[in-house]
């Protein structure tokens, strides 16, 4: 994975099993439809927000393990 996504509270992971639940294989296309409206209004700390969800999504989607296993 290139991007590890930043989370700054557990309120993202709840939105992007939310996107899951509800869009399934279309989640990640729903985060980064709302990032960039966000960015359309000028809102760039939502912005980020879409993005490191949208991000979430991705590694949440991937079968095995990303990063160091210990």
């Amino acid at each position: 994975m290139e991007y590890m996504p930043y989370l700054r509270d557990r309120g993202e992971v709840k939105d992007a099993a939310e996107l899951i639940m509800m869009f399934g294989d279309d989640a990640g296309f729903q985060a980064a439809a709302r990032a960039d409206k966000s960015r359309e209004l000028g809102n760039h700390v939502h912005f980020c927000r879409w993005r490191q969800i949208e991000r979430l999504i991705v590694l949440m989607s991937v079968e095995r393990a990303v990063g160091t296993v210990h």
